[in-house]
């Protein structure tokens, strides 16, 4: 009897938390694809653009709404179990609020999996594809990235980037011209590029024109190019910790320390996708006192206000949290998981405290 409890307490978190992710995913969509309806006309970038990229990016979203998802809906649900006074009889038969707890936990231990599946196997390579796929529609280049850097091709002209600091430093550029029977007329190498907002510069270029039989080569310390690349183009291929997986990140940040690089915001990264799965079950947590202190009469809107100034209010101090870790170069576990644990110390006085009353 008590298992057939523990599921069908699970059962209804599960389903009150995905019906609150759907909402809230609906809801951002909508905003999403308003805000995307500026960008309209860019390029290739109309509407069949705009539907798949907000499809692409709906694993990201998912992800990051789950939490304060699993908050508001098991607010909701639990408040429905109590307003039906179905959790009333589950204690006059004799069934303690630990079990109550413990079908709540096994409900978040499900979402937690089903979490880490989204967050690490489906989330970051499509975020990584949405980006490309916007980015390219709105420039009208073509573009791929391969173990030997990223390829651009613009007209008759491919590029190789083979090190990008930031979207408007490049490094190690060769450029490759070539005619219209696709013979390859000049080679172009510069050591870096910037952008000063209207055009790039190459600097310690080295070129070899391909006439006939003759190759004449020259030397340049620094000159204009006239290429139509983009900087946002290069969105696609900028390395975001949002858009690594856990062990991607883990990899990266290794290679960082390795190289003399500051890693910090890796490392915060890395320990944000272990810890942000968790940051679920302790949502589900902190409803469960809520709803049991809280007299029945509490209507559903009052419950969905509730969690929604919960859920925004950690929402806030985790990023404040994880910016000032960023800034006072904190352990990077500390700064990502502080708020959780703190949030968890106090599901757990309240919970004593219940326990005692």
């Amino acid at each position: 009897m008590i298992r057939s409890l523990d599921w069908y307490i699970a059962r209804e978190v599960i389903k009150g938390s995905l019906i609150a992710v759907l909402i809230l995913l609906t809801l951002l969509s909508f905003f999403t694809f308003a805000d995307e309806l500026g960008d309209m006309g860019k390029g290739d970038y109309g509407m069949r653009q705009i539907f798949k990229y907000l499809a692409l990016t709906l694993p990201r979203n998912f992800y990051e709404l789950l939490p304060p998802a699993a908050l508001v809906g098991s607010l909701v649900t639990l408040g429905a179990l109590a307003n039906h006074r179905e959790l009333v009889a589950m204690q006059a038969a004799g069934v303690a609020r630990a079990r109550i707890v413990g079908g709540v936990i096994l409900g978040g231990v499900i979402l937690l999996v089903l979490s880490i599946l989204v967050g690490e196997l489906l989330a970051p390579p499509s975020e990584r594809a949405a980006q490309n796929l916007k980015s390219i529609a709105q420039n009208k280049q073509v573009t791929s990235r391969s173990k030997y850097g990223f390829w651009v091709r613009d007209g008759n002209v491919f590029i190789n980037i083979r090190s990008m600091t930031e979207l408007e430093q490049l490094g190690d550029i060769s450029i490759y011209d070539v005619d219209t029977d696709r013979q390859l007329t000049r080679a172009t190498h510069a050591d870096q590029a910037s952008h000063d907002g209207i055009r790039w510069r190459l600097s310690d270029i080295s070129t070899s024109t391909f006439d006939g039989r003759r190759v004449a080569t020259s030397h340049l310390h620094e000159t204009d190019w006239s290429s139509v690349l983009a900087p946002e183009l290069l969105n696609a291929f900028v390395i975001r910790p949002e858009n690594l997986s856990a062990l991607e990140l883990h990899n990266y940040a290794q290679y960082l320390r390795e190289n003399g690089q500051k890693s910090q915001i890796v490392e915060q990264a890395f320990w944000g996708r272990l810890v942000n799965p968790l940051v679920t079950l302790v949502m589900l947590m902190v409803a469960i006192p809520f709803v049991l202190t809280v007299r029945r009469e509490v209507g559903t809107g009052q419950r969905v206000v509730a969690g929604v100034v919960i859920g925004l209010g950690f929402h806030v101090f985790d990023k404040m949290f994880g910016h000032l870790g960023l800034v006072y170069e904190l352990n990077p576990l500390l700064s990502v998981s502080m708020p959780t644990l703190l949030a968890l110390l106090g599901v757990l006085v309240a919970l004593w405290r219940l326990r005692t009353t």
